[in-house]
């Protein structure tokens, strides 16, 4: 018998086979439960994403010999023969080779007929919109006034190419692409049911190199068993597609928080001996910076490979916001470059490169990482800038009490406290936007802001509680309460005063005499709200 390839061999026969398609499924069934049937169904979503699957499906529902059904029973006569695409009332068209209006109307010139096994006659056009202007025009008029037994069910890659006309007479259900974690569980069910041997990783591999795509996932998990000689492993799966092991990708991402570019070299020389994919490595670091720039923000992230939250969280306290801002953009922008380098290898390198090279000074740093959360920066109360912990040592020395010993706690000024305690990224954040109420034992009571309570997690309270210890050489924990109108967090202090600043720089205009003269001469009015502080203006 010969072989059938996993990917025919795996695909769903009923709607309980199915994955990853739960909200199309749930409205198909309830509307074959409830006979609530529709003349036209559009089925829209990438590739290998079970479009035409589930429309087959649909056609076995609809023609099963035991009734509509949202269960056919996969053994009468129909069922059998639409699984192995010989039903003669199941009419599948590949719109791609069949575009002419000629081609239409010779498909539809038997629509008035009534089915010959079945209980309907079904068209199933896949890529429907590669059909012509004519084309379009001609089912048009077929879909305004169908048979009653008829069912028309669309499927394509590319819906904002159908006419509005042809989308406003169809059902229309959008497929989501699978996630990798649900690829690769599928696959692992698959490989236990066939009796194949694997490693996670090598399935983790074959979900991310898939792309959304169920159908390339199997297609990749036949190739790989040939290529590994039946039993799934991780490194040669790697070389196989050229994927980066992970390690690799991690380095990387730790190596730009430290601003090593030896470091980087070295790496790329190692990772060179793979024979990699440098468009795949680069969209892994991009996807990663994603993640890390996900968890800066909210203290989480949805992590679909073997990368845990705990690396995410480690790389995003050790990278300042803006940095993992830039480092993805040049990510992105180098991959979509790469074909215009000398070579691959130089261009990943040269891409690496590039984001060290447009680091943000210190400053910029601080100032991009406040206007990330919309509350301006954390300067302190005294005026002095906010300093990034990526800033070179002697920079940060001179923002910083160099006292080392432990210091005598007094009700301290939060602002100014905050710049001392040298934070980054978003714990700099949530400590800008908190007001400072008391200390009872070893316990430094804050209250936050509530616009600013999505920052609050478990982590970060934890690590500045370590930070204040740190600072005044004696054991301490933080309790941070969600209130309102409890005294000025550093963000509001600043405000306040940028806000006093542009009101003393409207009276100083208004007094101008050069002002008063030119309104007195033409009759001139001073707009007062559009006066502005000039950013970095030291007058």
């Amino acid at each position: 018998m010969s072989y059938l390839a996993l990917a025919r061999k795996w695909r769903p026969k009923d709607f309980s086979e199915t994955v990853g398609q739960e909200h199309v499924l749930r409205a198909l069934i309830n509307a074959l439960e409830s006979g609530r049937l529709h003349h036209a169904y559009l089925f829209t979503g990438t590739r290998g994403v079970g479009k035409t699957t589930i429309a087959r499906i649909l056609a076995k529902a609809l023609n099963c010999e035991t009734g509509v059904t949202a269960e056919p029973c996969g053994k009468c006569s129909a069922c059998k023969e639409i699984d192995e695409g010989r039903f003669i009332d199941l009419i599948e068209v590949d719109a791609a080779s069949k575009t002419k209006v000629d081609d239409t109307r010779e498909l539809l010139d038997n629509v008035q007929y009534a089915a010959a096994r079945g209980r309907y006659k079904v068209y199933l056009i896949d890529e429907v919109h590669m059909l012509s202007k004519s084309s379009f025009n001609a089912l048009l008029k077929t879909l305004e006034e169908p048979p009653a037994h008829v069912k028309f069910l669309l499927a394509t890659t590319e819906p904002q190419k159908l006419p509005a006309t042809v989308l406003s007479r169809c059902l229309q259900f959008n497929l989501k692409r699978m996630t990798p974690r649900l690829i690769s569980d599928r696959l692992a069910h698959i490989c236990k049911a066939e009796g194949i041997e694997y490693e996670s990783a090598a399935l983790t591999m074959l979900a991310r190199a898939a792309d959304g795509s169920m159908r390339d996932a199997l297609s990749l998990l036949d190739q790989v068993i040939a290529y590994c000689g039946g039993k799934i492993e991780a490194m040669p799966t790697a070389t196989m597609l050229g994927t980066i092991d992970r390690d690799h990708v991690i380095r990387l991402l730790r190596l730009l928080a430290e601003n090593d570019a030896t470091g980087i070299i070295d790496a790329i020389r190692e990772i060179d001996e793979q024979f990699p994919d440098y468009s795949r490595l680069l969209e892994d670091l991009a996807r990663d910076l994603q993640r890390i720039a996900v968890y800066q923000v909210v203290g989480t992230c949805d992590s679909d490979d073997d990368m845990s939250e705990q690396e995410y969280a480690e790389l995003a306290a050790a990278m300042p916001v803006a940095d993992v801002q830039l480092f993805y953009q040049v990510a992105i922008m180098g991959r979509r470059d790469l074909h215009l380098a000398p070579d691959p290898r130089s261009g990943a390198e040269m891409t690496l490169l590039r984001m060290l090279a447009f680091k943000p000074e210190a400053g910029d740093t601080a100032s991009a990482a406040s206007n990330m959360s919309g509350s301006g920066s954390a300067a302190s109360s005294t005026g002095k800038p906010a300093v990034s912990a990526a800033a070179p040592k002697e920079v940060r020395a001179q923002a910083v009490n160099t006292d080392t010993q432990p210091q005598i706690w007094s009700d301290p000024d939060w602002s100014q406290l905050v710049v001392q305690l040298e934070l980054s990224g978003t714990l700099r954040l949530l400590a800008s936007n908190c007001a400072y109420l008391r200390r009872e034992g070893n316990t430094v009571f804050l209250a936050l802001d509530p616009r600013s309570e999505s920052m609050l997690t478990k982590a970060r309270k934890e690590r500045l509680a370590e930070r204040l210890a740190e600072r005044f050489g004696e054991r301490l924990s933080v309790n941070i309460a969600i209130a309102a109108e409890v005294g000025e967090t550093p963000v509001q202090v600043e405000s306040r005063m940028a806000d006093e600043v542009l009101e003393s720089a409207r009276r100083t205009l208004e007094a101008d005499p050069n002002v008063q003269s030119l309104k007195k001469m033409f009759g001139a009015e001073l707009k007062t709200d559009t006066i502005e502080i000039i950013a970095g203006d030291s007058e």
